[in-house]
């Protein structure tokens, strides 16, 4: 997924359609004398609605879409006729996005299938024709409702990455390297921080023609919940996965401490993600001497699974593979 191509927010505003007004015609007809009321009613004004597409996996095209108007709906017409409703207005977003008020900051709902409709914009009812508005004492009324008017809202689309597995560590922790070596993602890879710059998607392989899905995510660093370094653009993007993959490197001065520290910048951001099945992988295996690798063996935090591998060798990688895949079925 080119860093290019990848947007994960925009803004946009919407307006629904105004409703048709009602008809306040009379019926007039050669041979019927005083024909009464006839008018019908207005059309509803059409719906901003927000669909979910899982074809799209970036809001990218709707970064130049400032603008979503649904139509009017059209007035009502003569021998109670009624007016035809507003076209909607579709915004196709991928899986995993959100919506939220965008003068406010209130959540108005997420999209998490495909196909699945919310209504961002409602229309405006059509108004009722005169015909509705007839009795024994008041035969010829001469007016009819106006239609219902419409709703202007600013929304904010925010999207939040669906992954099985998400990628937490440093920048340089070799997560970027891990996800191209268990499936076909082909990230950005180089031995300077920040290499990841948005996150990255991938399927992985697993037995008998299983699969899960990964995201690698920019590197935290600490402090990433106040808004140092990329960490608060892109850890709600962690809130969606449902196993946390923490990648330390195996040449950590203290792996423990670096996993305590991504586990506190997470706990500042959203406790809530403390809830979720955590796995710790030590990275870089390959670069370990025996006395770093007999340490290794003795680094179990909190009791959550640990796994050791290198993504060069090979080795420790269908370990790791088989743990995540435990994680996902318990």
């Amino acid at each position: 997924m080119a860093s290019s191509n990848f947007v994960d927010y925009v803004k946009i505003f919407c307006r629904s359609g105004h409703g048709g007004p009602g008809s306040a015609h009379l019926r007039h007809e050669k041979f019927v004398e005083k024909g009464g009321p006839d008018g019908g009613d207005g059309g509803r004004g059409g719906h901003v609605i927000v669909r979910g597409n899982a074809q799209y996996w970036t809001l990218i095209h709707l970064k130049f879409a400032r603008h979503v108007f649904a139509k009017d709906g059209e007035g009502g017409g003569k021998q109670r006729s009624f007016g035809r409703d507003g076209a909607d207005a579709y915004i196709e977003v991928p899986l995993g996005t959100v919506a939220k008020n965008a003068d406010t900051g209130e959540v108005l709902f997420e999209i998490t299938e495909d196909k699945e409709e919310r209504i961002l914009a409602r229309g405006g009812r059509g108004g009722l024709g005169n015909w509705h508005f007839r009795s024994s004492t008041f035969q010829t009324p001469r007016f009819a409702q106006p239609g219902e008017d419409r709703e202007e809202l600013a929304v904010v689309l925010e999207l939040k990455v669906l992954a099985d597995v998400g990628l937490v560590g440093f920048p340089n922790a070799g997560k970027s390297t891990l996800l191209s070596t268990v499936s076909a993602a082909r990230p950005e890879i180089a031995d300077y921080p920040f290499t990841t710059l948005v996150p990255n998607l991938g399927i992985v392989e697993y037995r008998d023609g299983r699969s899960f899905c990964m995201a690698d995510i920019p590197g935290i660093i600490e402090g990433a919940s106040e808004g140092r370094g990329l960490g608060l653009r892109f850890l709600r993007h962690i809130e969606r996965n449902s196993i946390l993959l923490f990648v330390v490197p195996a040449d950590s001065a203290d792996i423990e401490a670096e996993y305590r520290v991504l586990l506190n910048e997470l706990r500042k951001y959203n406790p809530e993600l403390l809830d979720k099945r955590r796995v710790l992988a030590i990275s870089k295996l390959d670069i370990a001497d025996d006395e770093a690798r007999r340490k290794i063996s003795t680094v179990h935090p909190e009791g959550i699974p640990t796994v050791a591998f290198s993504s060069h060798t090979g080795e420790g990688v269908t370990e790791l593979k088989d743990v995540l895949w435990k994680q996902m079925e318990a």
